[in-house]
């Protein structure tokens, strides 16, 4: 039963196959040319519903996308279960057409978006099928990556309240001499209170962009001389320490690299596409 589950991930993929006329494998109309072809086993019929022929090609591509595995590794009734989830999508696939579903807005969308990213896939396995990249391109791109990477990582408190004046109000007393970690535990409405507002280890862009800047500008010990507000709240913040950050080794993070290469690559050539594609916008 857990096999037949995860075979119901390709049913969009399958939809776009049964929505398809005719029976595959048909013959052509020149019979000596038919009888010259060597039979293709793909496309071997090893069921038809109402009329239509599932294929060993379209089964193995079933299994491969629900599980990611090929269809020779699976086990005698593993086969069984796969082939009878692929009769009874076939069967849903057609009941729904005759309901009208595929004529469903939300259906329709949902079809041509599973159509256009099986293309783009298709397309982007074979260009990049002889474009594997260099080491010299591997280590530029672990440069870029690099230089993007933020060195310095802040752990900082703060006590979040929904008003500037209750804000000021905890900034008085932390004046006067209380804890900051025992007011963020009372009045801070923040998760980390049960902290004492201890926000851990973190790099600026992880944060919005007021608080990021806040912190940045204090000194080790030193708490906002007034409060932050960000889309959350009032913030009082004091920094408690930073500490440099070592870039990943090269070798730990190639085949990461390999795919932003191969990533970078893909979007050239749909750049290329574009110049000569007629695009008009109205949104």
């Amino acid at each position: 039963m857990q096999l037949i589950r995860q075979f119901m991930i390709a049913s969009v993929s399958l939809a776009l196959v049964a929505c398809q006329p005719g029976t595959p494998g048909a013959a052509s109309k020149d019979p000596a040319k038919d009888a010259a072809k060597a039979p293709d086993p793909g496309m071997e019929t090893i069921a038809t519903v109402d009329g239509h022929a599932v294929t060993r090609n379209l089964l193995e591509s079933y299994v491969k996308t629900a599980t990611g595995r090929a269809f020779n590794e699976l086990q005698p009734e593993q086969k069984t279960e796969a082939l009878d989830a692929l009769v009874r999508a076939h069967v849903v696939a057609a009941q729904s057409q005759k309901d009208g579903l595929d004529k469903d807005k939300e259906v329709t969308s949902a079809l041509e978006l599973a159509r256009l990213e099986v293309l783009q896939r298709a397309a982007q396995q074979k260009y990049l099928k002889d474009k594997t990249p260099t080491e010299q391109e591997l280590r530029a791109e672990y440069e870029t990556q690099i230089s993007r990477m933020p060195r310095t990582e802040y752990r900082a408190r703060h006590i979040l309240v929904q008003t500037e004046t209750f804000a000021n109000e905890l900034m008085a007393r932390l004046k006067k001499g209380e804890k900051f970690d025992k007011l963020a535990a009372k009045d801070s409405m923040d998760a980390t209170k049960e902290r004492g507002g201890d926000l851990g280890w973190f790099t600026p862009q992880s944060m919005v962009k007021p608080f990021s800047d806040a912190v940045m500008a204090l000194k080790k010990g030193e708490t906002t001389a007034k409060p932050v507000q960000t889309q959350y709240g009032w913030h009082i913040i004091r920094l408690e320490d930073t500490r440099e950050v070592e870039p990943p080794a090269f070798d730990s993070v190639k085949s990461q690299l390999g795919q932003m290469v191969y990533g970078k690559k893909f979007r050239a050539y749909q750049d290329e596409l574009l110049k000569t594609a007629k695009v008009e916008k109205k949104l």
